[in-house]
């Protein structure tokens, strides 16, 4: 791999993480984030310390501000950016790229203007032929970068982009699955979010361990309703990209979401917990935006609704639960 080369947008903890690994396993890398100041603090310190503290850049491992370079430095490119950057990432890229390019990404989430899935962004800005690939499962920054045992799912339309991907990420302690469902692995990774603030509410307001685990279960059914309707397979979602991530961000605090769940349970408000976080918390966007597909598509999802209106509606919490203890008693399936 050492002649491979692939470009990494967003300098947050886990595209840090991804280029750490990436270098590692031998790749020329480069590291784009949008703020000039951040990425000279990161060529200067050879550490993200802002976000990963204490994993050191590999030589192999370079960083930059500057789209125009990210674009002659490589063809693969993989987006870490939050989802509401995503599009208007591509856009300011798009101007500097030859048609070779190949373009995955770990985002997750869906796009804030439309509801529509990151593929399709992909597929507007460039064609429906380029290249795509989703990189997606249960994967805590810190962890990656600590070389700790992972594993996660590649999906690709193109089996030979996959494959190439895989090669290049998997290795050591870092194991790669490939896949061809796309919109599944997209699904997953964006929903797992909003449920993880209702696991983490749920915690705030101190219900025990058999909430939470009905919380995954009843949670793991909605992303299965919607992901199904939007031409995902059954089977993705009892894999990495799945439960495997939903399993992760419910439980485990290096969540971001269940920790603004948490926050909020114990009586912060929305402000107040997003600020004390500091980080990019997408449940928060994808609650919104999945509420407005299960609406769409008239699909039954009483989790993720009633963390839509604690949200957005200013329902208190504690009556968010009620709501759902309330509902008519039916079959499990």
């Amino acid at each position: 791999m050492r002649n491979k080369k692939i470009a990494i947008l967003g300098a947050g903890s886990w595209g840090t993480a991804l280029a750490l690994l990436a270098a590692r396993n031998g790749c020329q890398t480069l590291l784009w984030g949008h703020n000039p100041g951040h990425m000279a603090a990161l060529a200067q310190d050879r550490q993200n310390k802002r976000y990963l503290p204490e994993y050191p850049f590999p030589a192999n491992l370079a960083v930059t501000s500057d789209l125009a370079e990210v674009a002659a430095f490589s063809h693969l490119i993989l987006v870490c950016v939050p989802s509401h950057a995503f599009k208007n990432t591509l856009i300011k890229l798009k101007p500097y790229l030859s048609n070779e390019i190949k373009i995955a990404w770990a985002s997750k989430g869906f796009n804030p203007d439309d509801g529509s899935l990151l593929h399709e962004i992909i597929a507007e800005i460039f064609s429906a032929q380029t290249p795509a690939a989703i990189l997606s499962g249960p994967t805590f920054a810190r962890e990656v970068a600590a070389n700790l045992p992972t594993a996660i799912t590649i999906a690709s339309s193109q089996p030979n982009f996959a494959k190439q991907l895989a090669g290049i990420l998997h290795g050591g302690l870092f194991r790669t699955y490939t896949s061809s469902d796309v919109i599944g692995v997209e699904v997953g990774g964006a929903v797992k979010n909003v449920l993880a603030i209702a696991a983490g509410i749920a915690d705030g307001l101190g219900f025990g361990a058999n909430t939470r685990a009905a919380l995954i279960t009843r949670g793991l059914n909605e992303i299965i309703r919607l992901g199904i309707k939007l031409g995902g397979k059954q089977e993705t979602f009892m894999g990495l990209a799945g439960l495997g991530d939903l399993i992760l961000t419910c439980t485990d605090n290096q969540s971001r979401n269940r920790r603004f769940g948490l926050a909020l349970g114990l009586g912060k408000d929305r402000a107040t917990a997003i600020q004390e976080i500091g980080q990019e918390i997408e449940g928060v966007s994808a609650a919104k935006e999945t509420f407005l597909l299960a609406k769409k598509y008239a699909i039954d999802m009483p989790i993720t609704e009633q963390t839509y209106k604690v949200l957005y509606e200013g329902l208190a919490p504690r009556t968010a639960v009620q709501n759902l203890l309330a509902r008519e008693q039916k079959a499990e399936s």
